[in-house]
């Protein structure tokens, strides 16, 4: 009787894990899935400050920066923050602008900072912007094209203050690197299909664009400003809404950087990125934890529940069933229009141990803990 009790409370907890993951599927990621990109005719195109922190990045800025200064585009400027770089940082960002115009370079120094991580020379970046709209990426990233900006820009079109776009990584042998890689785009899946859903919670730093006074006129950093992490994602929680964000997700669009080359050095990374989502307003923490929570039970009570062959095992069934079709036509679609089709083959085992992910990274998500920028 006891055993048969059990039971039937997994069932039913099956059956919430159940809802909320077709939920999911149906509700969010289908929009990513089915998105097709507005086509824009931008007839003038308004002048852009593209802002890069960077701290020792002298070996980056040399092979990345020159892209960004090759951007078809009729007016930009590019700031570099030097954040008291102790390599060949400096010296080339002087060489570089006595022959380029359009490089400005600031500095951090010494000086009392009023904001943790990353947000004290980013905030130095944007003072310094001549330009309305901002674009932002970072030292160790390079465009995927010379119309990057234009691409970008084009989200505006509609008169919105806020433009996501996706900063993937390179493609590199090894399960590590298809790892890091299928992590990011679920990452981009969750934002984008939210922001397309008129709920946006965040953007990425290696690729996001807003409008300067958005930015000064919500007091910037200030709110989460004793926090390291989160100069992008808790930002953009902060003043994105249905309707002053939009998405571009053209290939054209999109920003490189290499990947981490050891599993420690991308748990270290996961871990930092993670260790904002505690700060997001409610209604997000909500919907992005009741994710991996529905998750982590739709598997396991599933996987239960038809090994003991329960009285009600053809629910079971063919719930497990519909999810795996919206899983594979979701994230074939999603990974098409992100240009990760490799990733294809390997959807269904990553779905499945990403339950170890969730734990792995439960305490980060959920623990106040500090980290730093370097």
């Amino acid at each position: 009787m006891e055993a048969s009790f059990i039971n039937i409370l997994i069932f039913y907890i099956f059956c919430g894990a159940a809802f909320f993951q077709l939920f999911y599927f149906l509700f969010f990621y289908l929009r990513l899935a089915n998105y097709k990109p507005k086509t824009v005719k931008v007839t003038q195109y308004p002048p852009v400050s593209i802002i890069i922190c960077a701290r020792n990045e002298d070996t980056n800025l040399k092979k990345n920066l020159p892209k960004i200064l090759a951007q078809d585009y009729p007016a930009f400027e590019v700031i570099v923050v030097d954040d008291n770089s102790e390599d060949g940082t400096t010296e080339y960002l002087f060489f570089l602008s006595q022959k380029e115009p359009r490089l400005k370079r600031t500095k951090t120094g010494n000086s009392n900072r009023m904001m943790a991580g990353k947000k004290f020379p980013l905030t130095l970046g944007l003072k310094a912007a001549a330009n309305e709209l901002v674009l932002l990426t970072d030292a160790d990233c390079y465009p995927a094209s010379n119309q990057w900006l234009k691409n970008m820009v084009a989200g505006y079109a509609g008169g919105k203050d806020i433009v996501l776009g996706y900063g993937a990584y390179e493609k590199q042998p090894g399960a590590l690197n298809r790892r890091i890689r299928y992590e990011t785009v679920l990452t981009a899946i969750n934002y984008l299909s939210f922001a397309l859903a008129r709920l946006p919670y965040m953007g990425v730093g290696r690729n996001l664009s807003y409008n300067k006074t958005l930015f000064f006129n919500t007091n910037g950093f200030f709110d989460h400003r004793h926090i390291p992490s989160g100069d992008d994602d808790l930002f953009i929680n902060k003043v994105a809404t249905k309707r002053n964000t939009e998405i571009v997700i053209t290939p054209d669009a999109f920003t490189f950087s290499e990947p981490k080359e050891t599993r420690a050095e991308w748990i270290e990374q996961k871990t930092r990125h993670l260790s904002t989502a505690k700060f997001y307003r409610f209604k997000h923490k909500f919907w992005l934890g009741m994710q991996p929570i529905s998750h982590i039970l739709f598997w396991l009570t599933s996987i239960y529940l038809l090994c003991i062959l329960f009285p009600y095992w053809y629910i079971v069934a063919a719930a497990f069933v519909l999810r795996w079709i919206l899983l594979r036509y979701t994230f074939t679609q999603a990974m098409n229009k992100l240009d990760e089709k490799d990733l294809k083959p390997y959807i269904e085992w990553y779905d499945f141990i990403q339950i170890g992910y969730y734990f792995r990274f439960a305490k980060a998500a959920l623990v106040k803990t500090k980290y730093r920028w370097d």
